[in-house]
């Protein structure tokens, strides 16, 4: 069944005003909750510190150790690779705020890219000549 509206059933102005006097103050509510404080920026540089320190793991810092490659050449594979995350942190960050973000894409992606150069410069078959 469908349900009909009375003259009855019509919202008041008043109510109206309230409304949007309600959503005004949930703004206002939340984007104070969204102010930076000291236990979001802890949290939020642990999360990134464990993202780097695995990096760092898997890129190969035992590498020297184990096989004996020169220590410049880990470093700069290490480098490369973390040009390669900072890109990808970029580009999900510009995928998550909604201002800057076609430049932060771009960016991300350019740095990506870098980092595949130079890691094809580190084992000796460079893509550009």
């Amino acid at each position: 069944m469908v349900k009909h509206r009375r003259f009855s059933d019509k919202p008041n102005d008043d109510s109206i005003l309230s409304d949007e006097k309600i959503k005004l103050q949930e703004k206002e509510i939340t984007s104070e909750k969204s102010s930076l404080d000291v236990k979001t920026i802890l949290l939020s540089g642990a999360k990134y510190a464990y993202i780097i320190g695995a990096v760092a793991l898997l890129s190969g810092i035992f590498t020297p150790l184990t096989l004996g490659v020169e220590i410049e050449d880990v470093i700069f594979g290490m480098l490369s690779i973390f040009l390669g995350l900072a890109g990808g942190i970029v580009i999900f960050l510009g995928i998550k705020s909604q201002k800057f973000t076609p430049i932060m894409i771009a960016g991300g992606l350019g740095m990506m890219f870098g980092s595949l150069v130079l890691i094809y410069e580190l084992i000796g078959k460079p893509l550009f000549q």
